[in-house]
């Protein structure tokens, strides 16, 4: 009996639980080789990435289907031409001919200045929307500056359904014009049972000058 192997058996327990001094670096050190394991699959699939340039929107018009029940989009370095812009959404049922679908849904957002001398956590009412068909806001106030941007995130859930209505959840942080970090939280419902199959993205103001959106689906379990 090697002393690997010795050491395993003076270790377990009359439950067959490994004591703490089972595995010691004089134990692994006399392991040659370990097999390899297999790579856990990816939860995450790329469907798609589209670039910003001078853009006045961003629009995803394939592969929002029923391949997943979850679709997320990464929002990279997203920056406005125009200071103060706030990055803006909306849902499509026809492919993106129209982006007119009707939303319901809530705004809140936690602020500070670089200056120390400013906090809030408040919620927005000014950007939620009530039945409407129009665009709905995921940022606040994003800079011009040339270091400034938004990045996040938008989770777009089982948007192939006919039964349901189409719900979403989207987390941005922004560096503001006025040199405020501003942590946007937005979530709501496509109150359609239309399967929704293109998003579009666009600042209230001017173009999208620079940034990258992915889209993402989540692998059904």
């Amino acid at each position: 009996m090697g002393s690997i192997t010795r050491s395993f058996a003076n270790n377990i327990g009359s439950s067959g639980i490994l004591s703490a001094s089972a595995v010691t670096n004089a134990t692994v050190e006399d392991v040659t080789s370990f097999s390899s394991a297999a790579s856990p699959a990816a939860t995450l699939v790329l469907i798609s990435t589209q670039t910003a340039s001078s853009s006045a929107t961003i629009s995803f018009t394939t592969g929002l289907d029923s391949t997943y029940d979850e679709y997320i989009f990464k929002f990279i370095n997203i920056h406005p031409a125009t200071d103060n812009a706030e990055l803006q959404f909306n849902f499509s049922t026809d492919g993106g001919s129209n982006y007119n679908v009707t939303k319901t849904t809530t705004f809140f957002l936690a602020q500070h200045d670089e200056a120390d001398t400013y906090t809030s956590l408040e919620y927005g009412a000014s950007r939620d929307l009530a039945q409407s068909t129009g665009n709905q806001f995921i940022s606040v106030g994003v800079g011009n500056d040339n270091d400034q941007n938004v990045n996040g995130s938008l989770t777009l859930f089982n948007p192939s359904s006919t039964t349901y209505v189409k719900h979403y959840i989207s987390t941005t942080n922004s560096s503001q014009g006025s040199d405020y970090s501003v942590n946007s939280y937005s979530a709501g419902y496509g109150n359609t049972t239309n399967a929704i199959n293109a998003i579009q993205f666009k600042f209230n103001t001017g173009n999208i000058d620079d940034g990258i959106i992915k889209l993402y689906g989540v692998k059904k379990s």
